[in-house]
């Protein structure tokens, strides 16, 4: 895997854009960052204020910068304001694996977005950045991302027990996991 990237790379798909989110898309983000349905599952509390979605987008950029992470801002052509993001985080470069997240403004949901940006976004870990593993952790009630994943050909590996404290409780997370032999996307 390339350990730091020069240029933030831009992934186009049938209808998106996936791009860097910058410091201007903070109001934007804030719009689903603060749904509670949307942040179900996201592991934070609805945010509030535009200085949490600033500190969200500051974390995007670290990642990045040190090379354990990369997260696309979800845009559709022509609307350049992002509605989510996808991307991958807790990268393991000795092991060529990382974890992929995303999440999606709640008036977009069931349009087939999300697996359109996930699709965009596996291929590229899978070809340009050399990924041979790629989990995603999610909670067992969150069905529309178990969904998700499974059409994109991740495979369940177990159940995690408390695994991530939410603010209030513990939460149990499924492991799934997705590996470059498995994985049926088209070459680029």
């Amino acid at each position: 895997m390339e350990s730091t990237m020069n240029a933030f790379p831009v992934l186009e798909t049938e209808r998106l854009i996936l791009r860097k989110v910058m410091k201007t898309d903070a109001a934007s983000m804030l719009t689903y960052l603060s749904d509670k349905d949307v942040m179900e599952y996201y592991g934070l509390e609805p945010f509030k204020t535009e200085e949490e979605a600033l500190s969200e987008v500051a974390w995007y950029d670290e990642i990045f910068t040190e090379g354990t992470g990369i997260r696309w801002g979800i845009t559709l052509k022509g609307l350049d304001k992002v509605i989510g993001t996808c991307g991958f985080l807790n990268m393991v470069k000795q092991h060529s694996r990382s974890q992929i997240g995303y999440e999606l403004d709640k008036q977009y949901w069931g349009k087939g977005i999300a697996r359109e940006a996930m699709e965009a976004v596996l291929r590229y870990g899978f070809y340009e950045m050399k990924l041979h593993r790629i989990e995603a952790l999610i909670e067992p009630p969150n069905t529309a991302s178990i969904k998700l994943v499974e059409r994109n050909g991740f495979m369940r590996e177990g159940l995690l027990r408390d695994y991530e404290f939410n603010g209030k409780t513990f939460d149990d997370l499924y492991m799934y996991s997705l590996l470059r032999r498995d994985y049926k996307g088209e070459l680029s």
